[in-house]
Order: structure tokens, then C-alpha cells, then sequence
């Protein structure tokens, strides 16, 4: 074990993300679909897929895109030719077709107004599970009405990475999904819109700390108090999610 990994385990009990009791549902309805309607969509949606051998075959995976409208988890799960779970609100889950498709495509439930520390303990599910979870770093989809529309991210898809730090990170950036459908614009997609997405090359927690991190303040925190140890954690988070971003937008996010 490298010196970095060995002061990083040291504060384990610091960023330690224990997975929520939630079970992924619809593993078979899920594999249906993928092998019989994906094709189908793809070709539907126009997609142009780029890089996508930057996504991991198999294993726990953070899939981490920007978000322009509603369909961007839809573009993610079609393009990336592998099983991702989202978290979703609860309030997806009230109505009982789309709680139907939402658990048949194994998709998260979780409530918003628990707070972070339960949403990525929800998203641990799937990590912890093997599988790829998609993610916005940015929390929510971007209202801009004039580019950039990318937003900053939040720390919270960071600290993920850090509790999973041989998981890897893969940025991707998404274009055309505002102009095929717009939020509060468009009811129904313009399927004569191109939609593109860019896979660029995983990153994992280890990688950057070895990069970016910095070895004797990382030693010394062990020694610190709890709320010196969080101030320190939270610039680290910061740092990875503002480098994470430039990546999404190395990949073409508007």
C-alpha cells in the first residue's frame, strides 16, 4: 500500500459512506429492455456516441455527466451499453406507471429532504452492488437560457469518489438533449434533433490523490481534531469536483 492509501485509510472514519438498506429491483426487466428496446431507442434518438471504451464492462462505476433536460438519464443508460442505476425522487415513485418503469429499470428511490448524507448512502447501493451509477454532479439540471449552461459542481459525487476510491470516475458530456427536449418548452421530443454523447477517460479517487494530494497534510490530520479533519476533507472534495468539471467540459459540455 502506497503512502497516500495508507494516510487516506487512516481517516476512514471520516468519509466512510455506509450503503442504505435499499435493494435494486427489475435486474431481469431491466436486461430485457436493454437487449431488445435499446437498440431500438438508439437509433430513434440519433445518438452519436463517442469514447465509449472509456466505460468500464463491468464493476462499480460513476458515470458523471452534465444535465441539460429531462432526458439526459434516458440518453446515459441507452448509450453506455450497461446496466445504470439514478437516483430518483421519491415522488417518481407515486404514481404507478412510471414507479413501475422506475423499479423495472432499476432506478433509486430516495427523499430529497432527508438530506445528502441519505442520498449517498443510496447511491453507495449501487456501487456497493458492482453496478454503474449515473450521476450529475452538478445536482440539478441547468436553467440558463444562454450557454455556458454548466453548472458548478457539487462536492457530494466527490465524496462518493473518495469513500470508493479505486471506483472509477468517467466524465461524459452530453450536447443537443436541451434542443431535443427543453424543460417547460418542449411536451414531446424532437426526434430530428442530434444528440451527442462524449465518454472521456475514468479517473478513480486514488489516481488523483496520488496526483494532487498532499502527503504530510494528509499524515498530520490524523492527529486533528474532528473539525480540522472535515475543513481539510472539504477543500480536497472541492478541488476534485472543480478538476472533475473541467473534464465534463473537455467533453463537450455546452
Amino acid at each position: 500500500m502506497s503512502d497516500f492509501k495508507e494516510a487516506w485509510m487512516a481517516l476512514e472514519s471520516h468519509w466512510k459512506i455506509t450503503p442504505a438498506d435499499n435493494r435494486i429491483s427489475g435486474d431481469r426487466s431491466y436486461g430485457f429492455m436493454r437487449w431488445t428496446l435499446a437498440p431500438f431507442f438508439r437509433m430513434i434518438l440519433r445518438v452519436k456516441i463517442r469514447g465509449i471504451s472509456n466505460v468500464p464492462k463491468s464493476g462499480p462505476t460513476i458515470l458523471a455527466a452534465n444535465h441539460l433536460s429531462h432526458v439526459d438519464p434516458l440518453v446515459v443508460i441507452l448509450a453506455s451499453r450497461r446496466k445504470t442505476h439514478y437516483l430518483a425522487k421519491d415522488g417518481h415513485f407515486r404514481n404507478f406507471a412510471l414507479a413501475s418503469f422506475m423499479r423495472a429499470t432499476g432506478q433509486i428511490e430516495t427523499n430529497r429532504e432527508t438530506g445528502g448524507s441519505d442520498a449517498l448512502s443510496s447511491a453507495a447501493v449501487a456501487l456497493h452492488a458492482n453496478r454503474a451509477l449515473g450521476i450529475f454532479p452538478e445536482g440539478t439540471r441547468s436553467k440558463r437560457e444562454e450557454p455556458p449552461y454548466l453548472l458548478p459542481g457539487k462536492t457530494g459525487f466527490a465524496r462518493l469518489a473518495a469513500a470508493y476510491p479505486e471506483v472509477p470516475v468517467v466524465p461524459i458530456g452530453l450536447t443537443g438533449t436541451r434542443e431535443f427536449m427543453a424543460p417547460s418548452k418542449h411536451k414531446f421530443p424532437r426526434l430530428w434533433r442530434r444528440v451527442g454523447i462524449s465518454y472521456g477517460k475514468p479517473l478513480t479517487w486514488w489516481e488523483w490523490l496520488e496526483k494532487k494530494g498532499d502527503l504530510e497534510l494528509l499524515q498530520a490530520l490524523a492527529d486533528k481534531e474532528d473539525h480540522e479533519v472535515k475543513a481539510a476533507l472539504a477543500g480536497m472534495f472541492r478541488e476534485f469536483t472543480d478538476e472533475f468539471m473541467e473534464r465534463i467540459r473537455g467533453q463537450g459540455a455546452p
